[in-house]
């Protein structure tokens, strides 16, 4: 029922965008071009989704049908925003000329203005053009983002230390190793101290992680790597023949993790240790408001902890901060999240704009957030979710060095 009522407003939307192109051009291929593709798009879709594949898991095929449907979708809508103003202004412009006037004519309202529906056009092909970029180009284009953070009771002993941290793997929609396997030694070579994954390894199944063990299996760093999981982790969003079959699932996606060399945290905390002191290491399960799973529990995990000690917590989700976090007693100095993936659509221009829709979601979505004398790190992501692609938001390592001052 759902892929019903999604495949009917696609062709609402399609038809009333149509009225575009048949202002515009009369040539009939263009017009017939236009339905076939989104034709195509609609066939993929149901193909993808109803044939034969046990699995309802996202996986990159159904993430292109997905991808294809949303940048017409996208093209459609700037194009219905035009066409809906101009008929606004057209209903009002024939009913003061059925009223006012005293000409007889068939219709009083004015016909489309051609030059209209052209602007619509040319501004709808940026963000269409750009869709299809983020799914070309942007998904693999990986950035470093550095952060210098200084702390005044930072342990001198960790004066410089390095974390990086990688979030959102989301491994069952890779479709290109050999990006994968750079970005992979992209993070080697930052060469930190100690490398951090803040959740989301799969989409749902702990099986899309076996074509990448190996290769995420070579990161490395002197203090180790460390994960915690994110909500995609526990299988949640596709129906499994059992409970049975699920908590297999979750048990087997945490041996994975051994398997590739992560300490995965489950709400506890270790100490770091270096020329004799210690900063600890805090990881919850995932937690988060609204509807999202709150298997998480900070005060298991602190369990033993004091105010005193300088710590670092792993929590997947950022709407955790604001819930639990920066008022806990226990003072975490820098916490690490992910989950948003900066909806992996906005526009980033340093020092003068920094836009996405989820920040009407989630406030604390990307970067560095400061409050109550402690600091929150929001990773835009690692890897793509349903829409295979990034525009304007891309794939993020994040590097933050610690000071002491």
């Amino acid at each position: 029922m759902r892929q019903i009522i999604i495949i009917l407003v696609f062709l609402l939307f399609e038809w009333y965008a149509f009225q575009a192109i048949r202002t515009v051009t009369k040539n009939q291929w263009i017009q017939w071009m236009f339905w076939i593709v989104g034709a195509l798009v609609v066939v993929n879709m149901i193909v993808q989704f109803n044939t034969g594949i046990k699995s309802q898991n996202l996986n990159p095929i159904r993430n292109y049908a997905i991808g294809f449907m949303m940048t017409l979708l996208v093209f459609d809508f700037v194009l219905i925003l035009f066409l809906f103003g101009e008929d606004i202004v057209r209903f009002l412009f024939g009913i003061g000329r059925g009223i006012f006037s005293n000409e007889k004519s068939t219709s009083f309202f004015p016909e489309r203005r051609k030059v209209v529906s052209q602007i619509a056009l040319g501004i709808a092909a940026i963000p269409f053009t750009g869709m299809i970029y983020g799914m070309v180009r942007g998904k693999y284009n990986y950035r470093v983002v550095n952060h210098t953070l200084t702390f005044e009771d930072l342990p001198e002993a960790f004066d410089g230390f390095r974390i990086t941290q990688i979030s959102d793997i989301h491994s069952g929609s890779f479709d290109d190793a050999e990006k994968i396997s750079h970005a992979v030694e992209l993070i080697n070579h930052q060469k930190s101290d100690v490398i951090f994954f803040t959740g989301d390894l799969v989409n749902n199944e702990a099986t899309e992680m076996l074509p990448w063990i190996d290769t995420f299996a070579k990161l490395t760093a002197p203090h180790g790597v460390f994960s915690v999981l994110g909500n995609h982790d526990y299988g949640d969003y596709i129906p499994w023949e059992s409970q049975q079959a699920k908590d297999d699932n979750l048990n087997h996606l945490k041996q994975i993790q051994k398997d590739m060399g992560f300490n995965l945290m489950l709400n506890e905390h270790r100490f770091l240790e270096k020329d004799g002191e210690k900063i600890a290491l805090v990881g919850i399960e995932n937690w988060g408001a609204g509807g999202f799973k709150k298997e998480g529990d900070l005060k298991k995990a602190s369990e033993g902890l004091t105010n005193e000690e300088f710590k670092i917590l792993m929590s997947h989700d950022p709407s955790h901060w604001d819930a639990q976090v920066i008022d806990d007693e226990k003072h975490y100095h820098l916490t690490l999240a992910g989950h948003t993936h900066g909806m992996q659509f906005g526009i980033e221009i340093p020092g003068w704009i920094k836009f996405s829709p989820v920040q009407w979601r989630y406030p604390r979505w990307a970067g560095i957030y400061k409050e109550k004398g402690q600091i929150l790190n929001v990773n835009r992501g690692f890897g793509f979710l349903a829409y295979p692609g990034r525009v304007g938001i891309r794939p993020e390592i994040t590097v933050i060095e610690l000071k002491r001052g």
